[in-house]
């Protein structure tokens, strides 16, 4: 390996490493929100116990998206500082934006709704939730619309070498953003509900509460439902945006190589990546075309002919991704996402009318399929950021040239291997803190007429 491959592996572990707090931070904020909601309008004391309870499990997962994400942008000045110089004053907007602006809403007002049960007024504190939830929506829309730019510049000008911000506005309207942000939002939704799902699967295997996780169970249930409904819709605009704007990732999610009308949806193939060309391909009849088009004739560009395109546009080079990887990524994003979505469906039927179900089998289910959003987010994320190769920023700047030019290799490798080992160690703190809230099981005290601890928390 070089420093640019090394480089690469350092970007691509945190990167995902981060992700998977991220959506559960996400859908989490809202789920607790809506459950405390629900007790100030009813008072009903289970509403108040599922708040804490569930407000414990967010605040760790809170914690730890934040430590990872700060790790994550030092590798912009350590690893890709080049990259740095070229698109900083682009990048760095949203990217500051949601610093000062999403960040310091979610942790101040999450800050005060930690301390402030019995010192805020029960309106007062409600709000402190909402508007943390809100924050932590509002920084996951300014990160995606600098992603975004780099899949598609937008509002931006050349000048002696270097990208410069020309209208922050087309950049945060961003096609590519508006389609992203609901996707990334729903697919947030899903992993939080299948999280508590599966918690609530296992308090209700054990019988420890059963109707209050009851209740917990089919909420869950039913924005599983929802969100995998909305993951679904949202990523066909998404995929129509992605054939329009970066035709060479869809055709290689697809292994197509040829331009074709009435283009048919992959469900196997395997190919042959130096002829350009697939030995068995097996595939649904018109359903890429659907896809990407949304009619049943359109046509799909293919690998050959976009790489002979790109060739004659950007000079000689190879412009193919990693197509093998693009290709089962894309295909187990959707897999994954899919069967989370027949959990819920099959959940809310042995749940309906009060229902909860005789057998054993049905709550290891839903507590195995906790990790399925999570790999569906991860292959998704892998999918997006391989399928832009060999683009850091799509049709400006290569991913060879992002790279420090003073980086060498035993410096990234060293630190490739020590945040490696970092974050399995948070890993493990992690998990063994959820794990222990979750053995501790939700308050029994029904008013909050003392003050929360932090550690409590």
């Amino acid at each position: 390996m070089d420093v640019l491959d090394l480089s690469r592996w350092q970007f691509g572990i945190t990167t995902v490493y981060h992700f998977l707090f991220v959506p559960l931070t996400i859908g989490l904020s809202i789920i607790v929100a809506g459950l405390q909601t629900a007790w100030h309008r009813t008072k009903k004391p289970e509403y108040l116990r599922l708040t804490r309870f569930w407000g414990r499990l967010f605040l760790i997962n809170f914690a730890m998206g934040v430590v990872t994400g700060i790790v994550q942008e030092f590798q912009f000045g350590m690893n890709w500082s080049d990259y740095s110089r070229f698109v900083g004053d682009v990048f760095g907007a949203p990217l500051a934006m949601e610093g000062l602006m999403a960040f310091f809403l979610e942790s101040t007002f999450l800050g005060l709704w930690i301390f402030g049960w019995d010192r805020l007024s029960p309106r007062l504190h409600l709000a402190t939730i909402w508007l943390a939830a809100i924050g932590t929506n509002i920084s996951a829309y300014f990160i995606l619309a600098a992603n975004s730019w780099m899949q598609h510049p937008v509002g931006y000008r050349i000048v002696n070498g270097r990208a410069e911000l020309t209208d922050i506005w087309a950049v945060l309207t961003n096609s590519t953003t508006l389609v992203t942000f609901p996707h990334v939002l729903f697919g947030a939704f899903l992993t939080a509900a299948a999280f508590v799902l599966g918690v609530s699967a296992w308090f209700l295997l054990r019988k420890r509460d059963v109707s209050l996780f009851r209740t917990s169970a089919r909420l869950a249930l039913a924005v599983s439902l929802v969100s995998a409904i909305g993951v679904s819709f949202s990523g066909h605009w998404q995929a129509q945006i992605m054939t329009e704007q970066q035709p060479m990732k869809m055709a290689a999610a697809e292994a197509l190589w040829e331009d074709e009308t009435s283009a048919g949806f992959s469900l196997f193939a395997i190919g042959d990546v130096e002829n350009g060309r697939n030995h068995v391909n097996l595939q649904i009849p018109y359903g890429l075309s659907l896809l990407s088009t949304n009619t049943l004739d359109g046509e799909v560009e293919g690998i050959n002919d976009i790489q002979a395109r790109y060739q004659a546009l950007y000079g000689p080079g190879d412009y193919r991704p990693v197509v093998g990887l693009a290709y089962w990524s894309f295909r187990l994003m959707i897999g994954f996402g899919m069967v989370s979505a027949l959990l819920a469906l099959a959940g809310l039927w042995l749940t309906r009318r009060g229902r909860l179900p005789a057998g054993r089998w049905a709550y290891r289910l839903a507590i195995a399929g906790i990790g399925l959003p999570f790999l569906a987010n991860s292959m998704g994320w892998i999918f997006t950021e391989v399928g832009r190769q060999p683009w850091t920023v799509f049709g400006i700047m290569r991913t060879a040239a992002a790279v420090s030019p003073t980086a060498d290799i035993p410096s990234v490798a060293i630190t490739l291997v020590g945040f490696t080992l970092a974050y399995a160690v948070l890993a493990v703190i992690e998990i063994r803190l959820l794990l222990k809230f979750i053995r501790i099981g939700p308050n029994e005290q029904a008013e909050p007429d003392t003050a929360v601890p932090a550690l409590s928390y």
